[in-house]
């Protein structure tokens, strides 16, 4: 019975620090009810330090900016300091193909929230190969509104844990227009 209402208040707690964390950002300082994403609020704030306007459509976000993908970047902070993230707009993964000097890197997208927090990769997915994010890099649309989480797969999630390499977005709504 302990282990329930302990389960229960882990997965609770978990929620509501997913949903503070997702939708928390610098300049929200007027209300809630005057957030940009909601359709009755203020036309002209513009909050969004990656300085982009929702109303023109998906953007192409680069993946710890000029840092791109790697070893060692706090992509956690990257992502709150650059949401909110929105349907449609596309992450790209940049990072070099694995030479005698760079050592290789790849993207996985995880499951759960547990699975996140414990850089567990057991149920992973790879979405990106060590060499795919060479040149262009790699693309993902953030398709649906839900929580994704990446992560580097390399060395047994050993860049996920040791080398920060990992982040969650929860993509918004984009803004109605009535």
């Amino acid at each position: 019975m302990a282990f329930k209402a302990a389960h229960s208040l882990f997965v609770i707690l978990s929620a509501a620090s997913m949903l503070t964390v997702c939708s928390a950002n610098r300049g929200w300082s007027n209300g809630f009810n005057k957030t940009y994403q909601w359709p009755w609020g203020h036309k002209n704030e513009s909050h969004n330090s990656n300085n982009t306007n929702d109303d023109d459509g998906p953007k192409k976000i680069i993946v710890g900016g000029s840092d791109n993908w790697r070893f060692g970047f706090n992509y956690s902070v990257w992502a709150f300091k650059n949401a909110p993230f929105y349907v449609n707009d596309v992450l790209v993964f940049k990072y070099d193909a694995p030479n005698d000097t760079v050592f290789p890197h790849s993207v996985y997208q995880l499951p759960n929230l547990w699975s996140y927090l414990r850089c567990d990769l057991s149920r992973a997915k790879m979405i990106a190969n060590a060499t795919q994010g060479d040149g262009e890099g790699f693309e993902f649309v953030l398709k649906r509104w839900l929580p994704y989480y990446f992560a580097c797969g390399e060395h047994g999630g050993l860049h996920c844990r040791e080398g920060r390499m990992k982040f969650m977005v929860l993509p918004l709504l984009r803004r109605w227009h009535y």
